[in-house]
């Protein structure tokens, strides 16, 4: 059994939609080749000085009504595993940190992925900072002096928490109210700000980055009345293509994450600015774009891992 085991640290299939979930799908692609072992971020352990989990061997079919079938739980020595795939969603909060931290010590013996040590050291909305020039304009503070003069300038602006995700906890705000913003920032701490973009009511643009090669996109709109365009906020997946634009700044991030050791990372586009969103904690979309576009990225996915 060793070396042919793949596991997935990530939140309980229970919790996970099929007909989106990137998880599932990666899981789906794979499983013919190897056993999927599957576990959740708090059944994570060192025991023994070995890195254990406890969690099941599972099945994935897409053709029944109950997507997965569990056929054996288990405390598991992670260091049998060929690959580990870090999946789960965020907040980045103090459990994700711990769990970056005790996998870090299997990374010269099991393919992680994404790295826990880049994953860790590359803030999802900080990191976006060394490329604002292809942004919207954006601030990053909890100042509230800095905030408000921010929205004066712009007049509407986006507030959004750096750890969260899938569009939880965003405000769009037009109006310096003080009792709301400092209730946010004493919840949140340091938050990113920026301009607002009214072309996302038209979509923005998910772009796919496997191994640093850039291998498409989806158009995500936000339903009638949202300015978000998360699918688990409602929005619509449609095809779409790359500007030139979009591309070549595609291509200078990609770059820049493989040389960080990210293999698999999510940039968004609003109306061809980087919106700041750069996922590499548990990057989304695959299945989506394989429904749109017939073009399966988990196949890259494990040709690029297992080569």
């Amino acid at each position: 059994m060793t070396n042919k085991i793949v596991a997935i640290q990530a939140n309980h299939p229970s919790l996970l939609n099929p007909k989106h979930d990137t998880s599932i799908f990666l899981a789906n692609e794979i499983q013919s080749r190897y056993k999927i072992f599957y576990y959740d971020p708090k059944n994570l352990s060192i025991i023994n000085s070995k890195v254990i989990a406890k969690g099941f061997f599972i099945k994935f079919n897409y053709k029944n009504k109950k997507f997965y079938k569990i056929i054996k739980r288990q405390n598991l020595n992670l260091i049998k595993c060929k690959f580990i795939l870090i999946r789960q969603d965020p907040p980045f909060n103090l459990e994700y940190i711990s769990t970056t931290y005790i996998l870090e010590t299997l990374k010269n013996k099991v393919k992680i992925v994404n790295n826990p040590s880049a994953i860790r050291n590359i803030s999802e909305k900080l990191y976006s900072s060394k490329f604002q020039q292809y942004m919207p304009p954006t601030i990053f503070s909890q100042n509230l002096e800095e905030i408000k003069f921010f929205l004066k300038k712009y007049k509407k602006i986006i507030l959004k928490p750096i750890h969260s995700f899938s569009g939880n906890d965003i405000l769009l705000i037009n109006n310096f109210n003080l009792k709301t913003i400092r209730k946010y920032i004493k919840k949140h701490n340091h938050i990113m700000c920026q301009k607002y973009l009214p072309k996302i009511s038209k979509g923005d643009k998910r772009v796919f980055i496997i191994h640093g090669k850039v291998y498409g996109a989806i158009s995500r709109v936000p339903k009638i009345g949202s300015f978000l365009s998360n699918l688990s906020k409602g929005a619509t997946a449609k095809s779409t293509k790359l500007t030139k634009k979009e591309l070549k700044i595609s291509k200078i991030i990609a770059k820049d994450l493989k040389q960080k050791d990210i293999f698999f990372a999510g940039i968004d586009f609003i109306n061809q600015k980087l919106n700041g969103d750069i996922n590499v904690t548990s990057p989304t979309g695959l299945k989506t774009f394989f429904d749109l576009s017939g073009i399966n990225l988990a196949k890259i996915f494990w040709e690029k891992l297992r080569s």
